[in-house]
């Protein structure tokens, strides 16, 4: 759903015991102490209810709120929106045109309610039966092969040493690109168990042994164990190149949100994930991955900064070159509405990797050492309630210490998207 619960959670809790009543009626006068614990009370279990997905339930608890706190701001909004989100368009509006006429709003929220109008309330049975994006693009990229940045290299050592140039096949390649996209999110017996499915296919104008394809279905499951919030997902994924069957992926993964007292706005999550990839050409190249790390977050009224951090280890099933590797994965991403349409993003991610052993004994005498940096960045354009144009930029620079493997790779793509979130 739209909703980004914690902010709006904050930006209310930061106005609404400043708000002033302009047309509130006379009766409404301000509740006892034990009465205004009670309400509150009543109001975070209606958050709770909305971080957890039941949204009716959470409308009801807000009705009770607003129907005995006139002036509770807070919960004015957060209801305003989840009649939103449950396609009650009439409700709604109601609601928001309410809060306009009782409260002197800061600048925010003007513009959170002016977001849920532009965008709309989605029909109801369309979100209670799971959310679906659907997305075309165009783009070019100036190395759709992952071509070698350098035509030279070298095996052997000593007196055996040899250069050679490689040819025009391992060398960069640019072209431009076609895409489909198609993801979904379906409940399965409630809010706590998601099925969900991933798929993609992109083909290349001229270099169309570069075609990709990739298809991906995932279970999804949250449990609250003594407070704490844990979420496990199990995919199966299959990737074609060139029209062959080239990666099959299994993967099972955990992310835990332990019950700390957070700063206002801040998030933490730790992760684990467990991965198999298996090449059906070339099962040399056959590995499970450990992954073992924190996500840490920061939400503020209009923007979201997410940190990763993440250890990583990956265990040659057959042999590789190279034998087993042990690494790490980094990234900051940054998330942010400009206006009630339009929306940035900006991210980095750094990837290291080092290899145990040489990478081929007599040819290549070297340990192989990996760093990968990604850039990223991407406007948002709301056309309408359920369309948007994306244009997004990305470079991966992967210096190696093998020349062979080193590559630079930049694109530049713009999709047209369908959604009912």
């Amino acid at each position: 759903m739209m909703r980004l619960v914690a902010a709006i959670a904050l930006a209310a809790a930061c106005w609404s015991c400043h708000a002033v009543a302009q047309d509130a009626p006379a009766a409404d006068s301000p509740p006892s102490a034990g009465e205004a614990d009670q309400q509150e009370e009543l109001y975070r279990a209606a958050l709770r209810a909305l971080s957890d997905g039941r949204v009716e339930e959470a409308a009801a608890l807000l009705e009770r709120v607003v129907a005995a706190q006139p002036r509770h701001a807070g919960a004015w909004l957060d209801l305003a929106i989840t009649h939103c989100e449950l396609g009650n368009s009439n409700e709604a509006e109601r609601l928001f045109s309410g809060l306009q006429q009782r409260f002197a709003l800061p600048e925010p929220i003007v513009e959170t309610i002016a977001r849920y109008r532009a965008t709309g309330c989605g029909n109801r049975t369309a979100r209670e039966g799971g959310a679906w994006l659907l997305a075309a693009t165009r783009g070019h990229d100036d190395n759709v092969n992952q071509g070698a940045s350098d035509p030279r290299f070298a095996i052997g050592t000593g007196s055996a040493r040899t250069e050679y140039e490689l040819a025009p096949d391992f060398l960069p390649k640019g072209d431009n690109f076609s895409q489909l996209t198609l993801s979904t999110v379906h409940p399965l017996g409630g809010a706590a168990t998601n099925a969900i499915v991933q798929a993609y296919s992109r083909w290349h104008d001229r270099e169309r042994s570069q075609d990709t394809a990739l298809v991906v279905g995932a279970v999804e499951h949250t449990w609250k164990p003594g407070g704490w919030l844990l979420r496990g997902t199990a995919a199966l994924g299959y990737v074609t190149l060139d029209r062959a069957l080239y990666q099959r992926q299994k993967q099972l993964q955990m992310r835990l949100s332990p019950p700390w007292k957070m700063p206002e706005g801040a998030e933490f999550t730790l992760s684990g994930n467990l991965s198999q990839v298996e090449y059906p050409t070339r099962p040399a190249y056959d590995g499970t991955t450990i992954e073992l790390g924190g996500i840490a977050g920061y939400r503020g009224g209009r923007s979201l900064t997410q940190a990763t951090l993440t250890r990583l280890h990956d265990d040659s099933t057959n042999g590789r070159p190279g034998g087993d590797r042990d690494g790490w994965f980094g990234s900051l991403q940054w998330y942010g509405a400009a206006t009630s349409r339009l929306s940035l993003e900006g991210g980095v991610a750094w990837q290291h990797w080092r290899s145990q052993a040489l990478y081929s004994p007599g040819l290549i005498d070297t340990r192989r050492r990996q760093d990968t940096a990604t850039l990223r960045t991407a406007v948002n354009w709301k056309l309408h309630s359920r369309y948007s144009v994306v244009v997004e930029w990305r470079s991966t620079l992967n210096r190696e210490n093998i020349s062979l493997f080193q590559y630079n790779s930049h694109a530049l793509q713009m999709s047209l998207r369908w959604d009912n979130f």
